[in-house]
């Protein structure tokens, strides 16, 4: 399945707001939030939901979703005030945050990795360690994934230099699905696609071996210090959408759909996608949207390991609990 345009899906996303009746739309608080990536993209699904159910407006928020160029550029934008809000994965403010981006993670969309490994079992049925001399996929060398993909060779024995990672861009999951490479940094929309595409998948979690982290809320400093209550209200709505896909894959099916009309007629699609981001994101969080300190210590100690960061910082200075609401 091709990827839809980000214009159309602006469109869709725009026509719910519009939904609302015109009273109360007058009263709502217009907020831009940046989202890494085109909200065509069912990883957006708790934000499309949220904003279909009008978990939003009844917080008293019109959300203007806004398109940038990855997590990082996000975070770059929400630091220097172009937008209150964005989004990335919980590892973006590690690797912005040295380079002095003021951002922080307030709220992380599951408790396990957005990443996993898809691997073609026909090229490669010995697993990760049948992947040297082999090529792997990947989105960028710049990528969240991209490092999570590292991670896991390295605790499999795998050198880098031991296997040829290729970065295509975001049409990489294309060469999966035509079997033209043997494995992909993946995430569930992609790996979805390619099974419906015939790959016979073998799906390895990247929690399995490096805790990379899920999609986050981020926010600046200046927001955080200025407009506490714009986070609460926003990650609570938020947290609604993505309980409702813990709760009923099927009803939040329907629901994003509605958000999103081009997905009509591929409901089955968004509905396996749901359910995979359920099985290998979103579960193992005892507090819906909380951030695990250990976790983002480990992160951290690898990323400077790596030299993918020049310096560590105090973890306070990357995410904050303070907005997850305690009771859900």
């Amino acid at each position: 399945m091709s990827l839809l345009s980000a214009a159309r899906a602006v469109a869709c996303i725009a026509a719910v707001s519009l939904m609302l009746p015109q009273a109360r739309a007058e009263n709502l608080r217009d907020v831009t939030y940046l989202l890494p990536a085109p909200p065509s993209l069912p990883a957006f699904a708790p934000w499309m939901i949220a904003q279909q159910k009008g978990y939003y407006a009844q917080e008293g928020l019109k959300i203007n979703f806004v398109v940038g160029k990855g997590g990082a550029d996000v975070a770059k934008q929400v630091g220097a005030g172009n937008a209150p809000l964005g989004g990335g994965v919980g590892d973006t403010p590690i690797i912005v945050r040295p380079n002095g981006v003021p951002v922080k993670a307030v709220a992380v969309l599951g408790g396990a990795s957005l990443m996993h490994l898809a691997i073609n079992r026909a090229a490669a049925p010995g697993g990760i360690p049948d992947l040297k001399a082999k090529t792997i996929g990947a989105m960028s060398y710049a990528d969240t994934t991209y490092y999570a993909l590292l991670g896991m060779l390295r605790a499999n024995g795998v050198a880098k230099s031991a296997v040829d990672i290729q970065a295509s861009g975001p049409s990489v999951w294309q060469l999966f699905a035509e079997q033209k490479i043997p494995a992909l940094a993946s995430v569930p929309e992609w790996t979805v696609s390619a099974q419906e595409a015939g790959v016979k998948v073998e799906l390895i979690p990247a929690d399995r071996y490096f805790k990379s982290m899920a999609q986050a809320i981020l926010a600046s400093d200046e927001t955080i210090r200025k407009e506490p209550e714009l986070i609460r209200k926003f990650v609570k709505a938020t947290l609604r959408g993505l309980a409702d896909i813990s709760r009923d894959p099927v009803a939040a099916t329907a629901d994003y759909v509605k958000a999103v009309p081009a997905y009509q007629g591929r409901e089955k699609y968004v509905e396996s996608v749901l359910r995979l981001y359920n099985a290998t994101v979103y579960q193992g969080q005892p507090r819906l949207g909380a951030i695990d300190p250990d976790r983002v210590a480990t992160l951290q100690a690898f990323y400077l390991n790596e030299g993918i960061i020049s310096r560590a910082v105090p973890l306070n200075d990357l995410f904050t609990n303070d907005f997850v609401p305690a009771k859900q």
